[in-house]
Parts: structure tokens; C-alpha cells; sequence
């Protein structure tokens, strides 16, 4: 059975009614849309305010002329101020909620020609966002104003244009490449975590938190996100980029929040604080886990009141900013042994984006590795290549179980440096990169590091610093057990003698493989040179 057309608009005040003696030699949309030869509208809802009863009733009458077929249906809806844009949207969307919808049976046309621009928008965003569940109605005269003119259904799924589609797709691989620096990553995880990224990015101003270990990327990321939103002018202010690390004491506040002249000693003269400076802007605080309480409570309440106290003073400032933070600790396990704030986690926790180490983006070491020659090129002003055993031989070791990026783009950015200045008439040879392997290798695993400490070839100095004095002398026995045996399974049933003896069935390597988990660490990454 075919659809009813059912026409939701707003009264025009002026267009509808008309300003000549005979109304009928000009074109009025709301009743020129009854007159389309080939769209019957069963209803048409008359949506006008108390004060245009008279005018309604006028236009109902001529619809009724035109389009006997036609029921028309007065609402009257009083917005207030017609141009106070939440006045009108609560009206409208007041309206949207009560209606009785019937799309089994009837088809919605939201009329957008009418009305003010306020309100025409308020329109497209209850339709884009379905609480009008129906389609879009433009009408438009012709050079004689007598005539029913034209009425154009607008649909807002872009994938039916396919030239506004291609665009909108174009502009979203833009903006995608732009955020990975033009790399053409090949890890589907990693593209995956970049494309929400990206979607999430331009749509919010709340918080956004992105964990990762040492050297994984976050404060690049934060800057490009910050640039592309400006791009996009979804910011006016600046990047504020902080690392939380080198904050201590009375400076943190006075860094973070500003002071006023007198506030300590040596406070010469007021200071506005980053966050003052990063108003409109994003402001990055990278490593917040390494935050005092105290700044942290007074960072809670900046992101929720946009306020805070400088050092000093009694009158608050105020700052809208948005948040990007950046850490490599567990800032859960920071909560429970009351390094950092619950309250603060839950805020700045609702987007959170973990970046991958270079070791678990193993596609990714090649193009990589090609950004990182075109950087050195574009530092240095000289072109620098490898010979193609070289290439061969840098890409073998970087993607074997030798190689441990403990210190991730940080480790292949400085060995790239390394092998180009030592690159002899700007390429890069087998002996350039046997030295740089042996250098690599000595300080990820080297036996000084071993000796002094037999978790430094695995693991970061924060993750170290992270853990407790029981978890470490167990992993450090762990360690040794893997670094002795053949195979997973058998440094699993040396590590599970006493308790494999009790179970009916065993898994020895996914009880290791589990536990290693825990710590970032899988079975290769013990298969120490």
C-alpha cells in the first residue's frame, strides 16, 4: 500500500500570506506545495504561534482551495524569542516527542522553506537526528510568482550523492593521513584506532586520554589532533603542550594555574598560568599521572567549572579548554594506591586511545622507516639512502626477536640519525648498519643492563619504576626461566611443577602466556641475542 505524504511546516508570516491585494499573483510556499501536480499531500501540520491565528486560518482555507484532498492540521507553538535558538529547538523538539508518527503508513516531509533561519535548522538537526523521522521539503518559485513553483525532497543519507560523498570521503582520508603524518601504515589495528580517533576528534571538545608506552607517539598525536581541529575551526586558542614530569612543588601550581605578584617569594609579577593561556585552545598534559593531588584537584574543577584559583589570589580566572592527556602509567593502579584522583580519572577517562608499541606494529616498521629518511633529509638539507643490502639487513634485524624498541619511534628515529651521519656520500651500507644493530643490541640487552638490572632489557624505566618489590623478584625469576628453556611449554612446566601435579588438565604455555601478559610481555620479546 502506498505511503501518505504528510507535510510538517512552519507558518510564513510574510511569504505565506502576501503583500499584493491579490494573494493569489504571488507564490506562497506552504500553499504552493499543495499545488505540486505530482505529489498529493493527504496533511499537511500548520505548525504557527498564538499571535498568527488569523493568518493560519487564512492559509488553511487556501489549501483547502487548491488541494480539497488536503486535511490541514493547526499546532500552535510559541517560541518566545523566534531567534533565541534553544527556545526554538525545546519547542520543536516539544513537538517532535508528543506527535503520534505512523512510518508504516505514512511518509514525513519536513517543510524548511518557512520560518526563520533559527528555526529552518532547528528542523534539519530533529530530522538529521531522526526525532523527525522523515525527509527534508524545499520549494522554490519560478519567474512567474502565480505558479506553483517547484518542491525538491532533500535526503540526508550523502551516500545517494555520489559527488558529495566522494568528497566527504576524500576530505576523512585527509584528515586519517594527516593525523599518521602521511605514513601509509599497514597495521589494521592501528589504522582502526585512527580512524575513531579522527571521528572523535573533530566531534568533541570533552577530554581525551591516550595511553601508550615511552616513545609510541602520543605527543606528536596530540599536536596534529589539535591542527587538524583548528583546520577544521572547531578551535580559535593555541597548543599548550606540558610535561607533567618536570612539574614539582609550588611551581607545578604557578605553572599550571598561574600566581599573582606577592603570591611566594620571587613572585615579582603576575603570571596567568598555562591554562589561561590555552583558553579556546587544547591544552596537552602529557605524563598526568606524575601530577600532585593537589593539582590535580584543582584540575578537576577547571575542566568542570572552567575556573580555577592562581596561586595568591581570591578571584577566580576562567578558562575554556579542551584536554588532551597523555600517560604511560596505569593510572587505575595509580587510583588504588592513591597516587591519582578517582574523580579526575572518570573525567578525563570517557575517550581513551591506547597506542600500540612499535613492536606490536611490526607492517609498520618499513614506511616507517621511510618517514623517518625524509624527516632526517628535510632536518639535515642532504638526501640519505640505503643500498639494498643494507635496507635488507636494517628491516631483517628490525623485525626479528632481537630487535626490542624498548624506547619504540624514539629507538628507530635516533638509529635512523645515527646511520645517516655516518652514511658515507649520503648511503647508507652494510657496515653503517651492522654498526648501528650492534649498538642497538648492546643497549637493550647488552650485559651491563642485564647485570644491574634483568628487567631493563624488557621493560621501560616507568614500567620498572611501576612495579611493586614482590611482582618484581617473581618476574625476575620468570625472566630467567624463559631466557633458559626452548619453548614456551617447557619454561611453563618448570614454572607450574608443584601446582601441574593437582590439575586433571594442564596448560602450561596459556598459564605463562597469561601471566606475561600482564606485563606488556610475550615470548619473543624474552628471546634475549
Amino acid at each position: 500500500m502506498k505511503h501518505r505524504n504528510v507535510v510538517i511546516g512552519l507558518l510564513g508570516t510574510q511569504l505565506d500570506i502576501g503583500r499584493k491585494p491579490d494573494r493569489w499573483q504571488e507564490w506562497r510556499p506552504s500553499v504552493a506545495l499543495c499545488r505540486q501536480p505530482d505529489m498529493v499531500i493527504k496533511r499537511f501540520e500548520l505548525l504557527h504561534g498564538s499571535r498568527e491565528q488569523t493568518a493560519a486560518e487564512l492559509v488553511a482555507k487556501d489549501i483547502a482551495t487548491v488541494s480539497p484532498e488536503t486535511d490541514v492540521r493547526r499546532h500552535v507553538i510559541d517560541f518566545g524569542d523566534p531567534w533565541d535558538f534553544e527556545q526554538v529547538f525545546e519547542a520543536l523538539f516539544e513537538f517532535a516527542r508528543a506527535y503520534p508518527f505512523d512510518t508504516d503508513a505514512e511518509d514525513y516531509l519536513i517543510h524548511i522553506t518557512t520560518g526563520t533561519h533559527v528555526a529552518q535548522i532547528c528542523l534539519f538537526l530533529l530530522t538529521e537526528s531522526r526525532y523527525l523521522p522523515g525527509r527534508l521539503l524545499q520549494a522554490s518559485p519560478e519567474r512567474d510568482r502565480s505558479a506553483p513553483g517547484e518542491a525538491k525532497i532533500i535526503d540526508l543519507d550523502l551516500s545517494r550523492y555520489d559527488r558529495i560523498a566522494s568528497r566527504h570521503q576524500q576530505e576523512r582520508r585527509n584528515a586519517l593521513s594527516y593525523l599518521k603524518n602521511g605514513i601509509a601504515t599497514r597495521n589494521a589495528g592501528f589504522n582502526r584506532l585512527m580512524e575513531r580517533i579522527e571521528q572523535v576528534a573533530i566531534a568533541t571538545r570533552d577530554p581525551l586520554l591516550l595511553t601508550g608506552p615511552t616513545g609510541a607517539g602520543k605527543s606528536q598525536l596530540a599536536r596534529r589532533i589539535y591542527e587538524l581541529k583548528k583546520m577544521r575551526h572547531a578551535v580559535k586558542g593555541d597548543f599548550v603542550d606540558v610535561n607533567c614530569a618536570t612539574l614539582r612543588g609550588d611551581g607545578a601550581m604557578s605553572t599550571l594555574f598561574g600566581h599573582t605578584k606577592g603570591a611566594f617569594t620571587g613572585a615579582l609579577k603576575d603570571r596567568p598560568g598555562l591554562l589561561r593561556t590555552a583558553d579556546q585552545g587544547v591544552l596537552f598534559l602529557d605524563e598526568i599521572g606524575e601530577l600532585g593531588l593537589d593539582e590535580q584537584a584543582m584540575l578537576l574543577r577547571a575542566l568542570e567549572d572552567k575556573t580555577f584559583l592562581p596561586l595568591g589570589s581570591d578571584r577566580p580566572s576562567r578558562s575554556d579548554f579542551q584536554l588532551i592527556a597523555g600517560t604511560n602509567r596505569d593510572l587505575q593502579a595509580g587510583v588504588r594506591d592513591g597516587r591519582f584522583r578517582e574523580d579526575l580519572l572518570a573525567r578525563i577517562n570517557l575517550w581513551t586511545f591506547s597506542l600500540p608499541g612499535l613492536r606490536q606494529r611490526p607492517e609498520d616498521i618499513e614506511p616507517n622507516l621511510a618517514y623517518e629518511l625524509d624527516c632526517a633529509a628535510r632536518r639535515t638539507g642532504h638526501q640519505v639512502t640505503f643500498s639494498k643490502e643494507a635496507r635488507q639487513r636494517f628491516l631483517d634485524f628490525a623485525l626479528s626477536p632481537a630487535a626490542a624498541w624498548n624506547g619504540n619511534f624514539r629507538d628507530l628515529n635516533a638509529a635512523v640519525a645515527r646511520m645517516g651521519t655516518l652514511a658515507p656520500g649520503g648511503r647508507i651500507s652494510v657496515e653503517v648498519v651492522e654498526e648501528e644493530i650492534a649498538r642497538l643490541a648492546a643497549g637493550w640487552s647488552g650485559p651491563e643492563a642485564r647485570e644491574d638490572d634483568p628487567l631493563a632489557a624488557i621493560l621501560s624505566e616507568e614500567q620498572r619504576a611501576e612495579l611493586d618489590p614482590f611482582d618484581r623478584v617473581q618476574l625476575e625469576h620468570v625472566v630467567e626461566v624463559c631466557a633458559k628453556s626452548r619453548s614456551l611449554s617447557e619454561a611453563g612446566r618448570q614454572l607450574f611443577r608443584a601446582s601441574r601435579s593437582r590439575k586433571a588438565s594442564t596448560n602450561d604455555a596459556d598459564r605463562l602466556r597469561k601471566y606475561l601478559q600482564r606485563f606488556g610481555l610475550d615470548w619473543s620479546t624474552l628471546q634475549f641475542p
